[in-house]
Order: structure tokens, then C-alpha cells, then sequence
């Protein structure tokens, strides 16, 4: 039997190329990137309760001007994310990573590239200080599923 995640999981849909491109046709609903910032905000607003008890230095992301904890947990085979941001633009940012990420497999993660940066052009929207910060919370997402094989 194949291992959950494994090539199993390849010969199926990927889960996380599918949530992407769902993200990218959202987007692409809004005219104009104002509109789109406040996509953002609003999905940031509708992140989860995160305990404070997590928002340890231990568990901040570096990288991030911007204040942001994140936290992973592997149930059944499948990594689990919670986070949050002091900051509204990053923390829609984390409501799409979550989305696009949580509740995947760990080797789904490693073998998809994050296409939708580039397809959203984030880079060129967001300021540098926040395209490092998503940057660093990407590695951040790819190092927990390379820490969840590894211990596999």
C-alpha cells in the first residue's frame, strides 16, 4: 500500500495546484489592486482565533516586518496551519496560504511550486518588506513538510 502523500497522491489531483488556480480566478474578479488589498484585509480579518500561548518567539516567523506566528501540526498524514499577523495585508496573505496549504500533504507541498505569486503578480504589488515576508512564510510551510517526511 502506498504511503499516504506519496505517489499515490501524485496519480490524483493535486489539491494545492487546484486550490491555486481557484485563488487566481478570484482575483481575477477584481479590476484594480485596491480592490484586491481589500480582498486581502477582509480575508485576514476572518482568520481563526489564535491563542496567544502560540505567539512565541519560538514559533515567529523571521523575515517578516511585520509580527507573524505560525504553527504546524500533522494529523493523519496531513500538516495542519495556524497563524497570524498584527498586520492586515499579511494576515490575508496567511488566509491564503492557510488555504492554500493547510490540510495537504507534506510531499503535495515540496513537489508544487507556488505558482500563484507569480500569476497574482505579487510581487510587483506588494512592498519588499512584505514579499520577503511571504517569502519567509513559504520556506517557513516547505521546511514543516520536510521536517513531517523527514520524521515519517
Amino acid at each position: 500500500m502506498a504511503r499516504p502523500g506519496g505517489a499515490a497522491a501524485s496519480a490524483m489531483t493535486n489539491e494545492i495546484e487546484a486550490a491555486q488556480r481557484e485563488v487566481i480566478e478570484e482575483f481575477s474578479l477584481f479590476e484594480d489592486w485596491m480592490d484586491r488589498y481589500q480582498y486581502l484585509i477582509d480575508l485576514g480579518r476572518r482568520l481563526p482565533e489564535f491563542p496567544e500561548a502560540l505567539r512565541t518567539e519560538e514559533n515567529r516567523i523571521r523575515g517578516c516586518q511585520s509580527q507573524v506566528w505560525f504553527v504546524a501540526e500533522q494529523k493523519e498524514g496531513r500538516l495542519l496551519f495556524r497563524a497570524i499577523s498584527d498586520a492586515a495585508i499579511v494576515s490575508g496573505l496567511i488566509a491564503l496560504l492557510l488555504r492554500l496549504y493547510s490540510g495537504r500533504y507534506p510531499q503535495e507541498i515540496l513537489d508544487t511550486p507556488p505558482d500563484f505569486v507569480t500569476a497574482l503578480q505579487l510581487e510587483s504589488h506588494l512592498s519588499p518588506t512584505r514579499s520577503n515576508g511571504l517569502s519567509s512564510m513559504l520556506r517557513a510551510i516547505r521546511g514543516f513538510a520536510t521536517e513531517a517526511l523527514r520524521a515519517a
